[in-house]
């Protein structure tokens, strides 16, 4: 698992926006990471998208990094924002915004 962990952190520091998701940006398996996708390219946002499909390892080894039972996870400048719901509900009340600002990362309004 430490490996795993290893590669995670790397992800995680090495790009500003990272989404841990089922399946990729262009076509996502399931409606969670669907909006979390929609919601970063509405905010025209650039991110990397990790499918965790592609690495049963990767999918259990996100969820035991951040203690976080489900996919997807969002993390911004190497922190964890959080699932689909928190990441709506943030967008919603324009806290997304605020934080990406605050952390420099440009996006459109």
């Amino acid at each position: 698992m430490s490996q795993t962990f290893d590669q995670i952190k790397t992800d995680i520091t090495s790009n500003d926006v990272v989404v841990y998701m089922k399946g990729n940006e262009k076509f996502p398996m399931c409606g969670f990471s669907g909006t979390v996708v929609q919601i970063l390219k509405t905010l025209g946002v650039e991110f990397k998208a990790i499918d965790v499909l592609q690495d049963a390892e990767l999918r259990e080894g996100i969820k035991a990094f951040t203690n976080w039972p489900t996919i997807p996870q969002l993390y911004i400048k190497g922190e964890f924002i959080g699932g689909c719901d928190i990441v709506r509900e943030m967008y919603q009340a324009g806290e997304l915004q605020t934080l990406l600002s605050e952390k420099g990362i440009a996006f459109t309004a």
